[in-house]
């Protein structure tokens, strides 16, 4: 079997930069890529069969952990009636059912393939709702890489050394405005809609301070713009009814992706039904999708969403809890600045002195250096980080407080190095 250094020069031939996702190089941390042959519950197996506890976790959709037996069952079902049909499925219903279900306001929900389709969807949702051209979004939040909202767009293009992307016409970005996050902006009657990550998990993970979510869904309010919750991340990772029931805080429109497609390509966008209803075909807002609603994806969905119940949630916030304490008493106990900001089970790691706020902090943090140390050292004693200082960690049900203990003990050892210079 071919080993990780041969792969990734082969795949270099034919694939930019050898990854099919920037997010996966190791161009911020440096060395080779490791490429995962399977995986199983919290683990990944690279090629060479070195066996890591993920945190990865395909970057948040594997809440159940891998290759859950739910799933897959449901998966291969699914498949075994055919993979796709260009036409309604009862499960995509279903889907649409349970999401509604659970999000406060949410009357209606469209599903697309991907969190990037959900959000560009959305903006034009937005747009055509209210008339209005202007979008406001945060330094840092990541809205997928549709070109009016690659501006300032946080971990995937941060973690390449860039600040937004060649190829991105001025006319393209021309009527989207950035603004610092945990900062209300100034919102008038230009602006059709303020995007904003509930919880900021594309340049680490960064909490809203008290009052800003609230001070964004009044300032629309005052002006007639529309509020929308990107949540591809922190959709049915906080709670049942996501960043909505954990704040209390209802926008006019939602993204969701990651979980809701179980570890298959999948983004929803939805909102409330005065404006979805100009969605075509009853308005005149285009969206479309040749494998929307996919068959895989909906049943790998509705067997994951299954699984999290009130408990589900108590079980992912202690176990991400137990690593965020650990991970920050084992930097106090050697005398390294660290941080790890945690809202429910979502978490991540800063090596400063004080939780960021927004993107400036959070990339002077992300710059130190530290970071790209401590994440080889990790992975050479078996746990996985995500290979960027600006992504967040993701626990699973299927981590174990032994899983964690073993993780704070390798980290342990990480900083002891980072002490010693070594």
């Amino acid at each position: 079997m071919a080993t990780n250094a041969e792969l990734f020069a082969r795949a270099q031939q034919v694939i930019p930069g050898g990854v099919n996702s920037p997010v996966r190089s190791f161009r911020s941390v440096g060395g080779t890529p490791y490429f995962v042959d399977r995986a199983q519950g919290p683990y990944v197996w690279d090629v060479e069969g070195r066996r890591y506890i993920d945190y990865v976790q395909s970057y948040g959709p594997t809440i159940l952990g891998h290759a859950h037996k739910a799933v897959i069952e449901a998966v291969a079902q699914a498949a075994a009636q055919g993979t796709s049909y260009g036409a309604p499925t009862e499960r995509e219903v279903l889907l649409a059912e349970t999401l509604c279900s659970r999000v406060p306001s949410m009357a209606w929900a469209r599903l697309t393939s991907s969190g990037t389709e959900a959000a560009m969807s959305a903006i034009r949702l937005a747009r055509g709702a209210t008339g209005r051209n202007k979008v406001i979004k945060f330094a840092g939040c990541y809205h997928g890489h549709s070109d009016a909202l690659l501006a300032a767009g946080g971990s995937g293009v941060a973690n390449q050394g860039l600040a937004d992307s060649a190829g991105v016409t001025p006319g393209a970005v021309a009527d989207t405005v950035v603004v610092p996050y945990n900062q209300i902006p100034e919102v008038d009657e230009t602006v059709a809609v303020v995007a904003v990550e509930p919880v900021a998990a594309n340049m680490g993970v960064v909490a809203p301070e008290p009052g800003f979510l609230e001070g964004l869904r009044e300032a629309c309010d005052s002006a007639g713009a529309l509020l929308l919750f990107d949540e591809v991340i922190t959709g049915f990772r906080l709670a049942p009814g996501g960043a909505t029931e954990w704040f209390g805080v209802e926008p006019d429109v939602w993204c969701f992706g990651k979980v809701v497609g179980g570890g298959l390509p999948i983004g929803v966008f939805g909102g409330r039904a005065e404006y979805m209803e100009h969605l075509a075909p009853l308005g005149g807002v285009y969206q479309a999708g040749t494998l929307s609603g996919n068959p895989l994806a909906t049943a790998a969905g509705l067997a994951t969403l299954e699984q999290l119940n009130a408990d589900a949630y108590r079980r992912l916030t202690a176990i991400a809890s137990r690593l965020a304490d650990g991970m920050t008493q084992a930097a106090a106990a050697v005398g390294v600045d660290c941080v790890a900001p945690r809202v429910g089970s979502l978490l991540g790691v800063f090596f400063c002195e004080k939780a960021p706020a927004n993107f400036c902090e959070a990339k002077a943090a992300a710059e130190n250096g530290v970071y790209s140390r401590v994440f080889h050292r990790l992975l050479s004693d078996g746990v996985a980080f995500a290979p960027g200082p600006y992504e967040a960690l993701f626990v699973s049900l299927a981590h174990t407080d032994e899983h964690i203990d073993t993780t704070i003990e390798a980290f342990t050892q990480a900083l002891a190095s980072e002490v010693d210079g070594g």
